[in-house]
């Protein structure tokens, strides 16, 4: 494993993120920051939220997809990219794992998945710091292969 993201750590974030999670998101609007809760789900060293592709946070990744998170005594950098509608062939296995994790309040009629700018938003994480009982984990996260 990567020496900056331990073993451990990996540990913990998949325990406290691999399932509904509410992280506050921040973008930057111009030179303004805006920050929002988003649900994430954690996978992999990225978070996925399913949002609307017209959205503010959508827009303002689009102009600089640089972004920060922070939930359960995590915070930490990433870039931000629209994986596009959820209903795409690309996005199934993904969605599939999304509904699952959401599915207390997915079904509510918040989510539109027949809307095409019902989107998947990738956080992918780059840096962050973690706590877990008393210990700090400064991570830098693996770049993921393309």
């Amino acid at each position: 494993m990567h020496e900056n993201f331990p073993l451990k750590a990996q540990g913990i974030m998949e325990e406290r993120f691999r399932c509904d999670s509410q992280i506050a998101l921040a973008t930057l609007d111009g030179g303004m920051p805006s920050v929002r809760t988003v649900n994430a789900y954690y996978e992999d060293g990225a978070f996925y939220v399913v949002t609307y592709a017209l959205s503010n946070k959508m827009r303002q990744i689009e102009k600089n997809p640089a972004v920060a998170v922070c939930g359960d005594w995590f915070t930490g950098h990433g870039i931000g990219e629209n994986l596009g509608h959820i209903l795409d062939k690309k996005n199934e296995a993904l969605a599939r794992r999304l509904r699952a994790a959401f599915a207390s309040w997915y079904g509510n009629g918040h989510t539109n998945e027949a809307d095409p700018n019902t989107c998947i938003l990738c956080i992918r994480l780059t840096d962050g710091v973690l706590f877990s009982h008393g210990v700090r984990y400064d991570l830098v996260f693996p770049t993921p292969a393309v």
